[in-house]
């Protein structure tokens, strides 16, 4: 079983978690998925099965949209409603004010990542540095918030809709909405609604994967957003064997893509350099 399956995560269990218990289901020796979620969020989670693990580089680039429920005048260890009360504020925060402050976290911006996250420092992951007490130097990543979105505003608690780069923390984007409130804020719930080219539309509930699998599988080349590039049979070989090639004979003036065989059989994912095809992925 190669290709992608679109899982609408539950709350509770953490990504590889979920990825254990497709392999079980589907009894598939090699699975992985394409962005994590933490345990509380639910929703769109890729899980790429077979061959198509070497997806997953590729999944987890991808731009991701959100719903994301906040409670203002609270703030906790965790920046979620998991972790420890670490202080409390009066809210008295306008409608207004939030859409301003909404307004000025859109675009491209530095966020430091949470203490409570699996990013290694000198290998050892951030959350058991914090859980140990430690509170250490984070380096701030580049983050582009591509739309923000108010959909609910009842004081204190508000809901927003979230588009975003990879790598953005939704928990610490709405730690950072309270501080620019000026009361603190936490993250209550949280959905992923789109990962990449998936969406809720095409998630299988987890407790339906067997029965589900076969009818709901992806294509490994319908899961890429690059752009495709078909070749005919008599090029296959020489790309499944790594060789290379002028730019000119895929007939392509994209700079990444994806190479696909007559029927639409996912070959190779590769980007064009000085005029020569660089295989990123073969795929035999």
């Amino acid at each position: 079983m190669n290709g992608v399956l679109v899982i609408d995560k539950p709350a509770g269990l953490s990504s590889a978690a979920v990825v254990a218990r497709v392999k079980r289901a589907l009894a598939v020796d090699r699975a992985g998925h394409g962005g994590t979620l933490d345990p509380i969020a639910t929703g769109v989670l890729a899980v790429c099965l077979g061959a198509a693990t070497k997806l997953a580089q590729y999944l987890l680039a991808d731009d991701k949209g959100y719903e994301a429920d906040a409670l203002l005048g609270v703030e906790t260890d965790t920046l979620d409603r998991t972790g420890a009360v670490t202080a409390e504020h009066p809210v008295a925060v306008t409608r207004e004010a939030v859409l301003a402050a909404l307004a000025r976290r859109t675009g491209e911006h530095e966020q430091v990542p949470p203490m409570y996250s699996a990013i290694k420092q000198d290998g050892v992951p951030l959350y058991a540095r914090a859980r140990a007490g430690e509170t250490v130097e984070r380096a701030p990543r580049t983050v582009r918030i591509r739309s923000l979105e108010l959909l609910a505003f009842e004081p204190p608690r508000f809901r927003i809709a979230i588009a975003c780069s990879k790598g953005t923390y939704v928990r610490s984007l709405v730690a950072d909405l309270g501080s620019d409130l000026g009361c603190g804020a936490h993250l209550t719930e949280l959905r992923r609604t789109r990962s990449g080219r998936f969406t809720l539309a095409d998630a299988v509930p987890l407790e339906a994967v067997a029965e589900l699998a076969a009818a709901r599988l992806i294509a490994p080349s319908a899961a890429l957003s690059l752009p495709v590039v078909r070749v005919p049979d008599a090029l296959v070989p020489r790309i499944v064997a790594g060789q290379q090639l002028p730019v000119t004979v895929l007939g392509t003036t994209e700079s990444h893509f994806q190479i696909v065989g007559p029927a639409g059989e996912l070959r190779a994912v590769a980007h064009a350099e000085d005029g020569r095809v660089v295989y990123e992925r073969v795929w035999a």
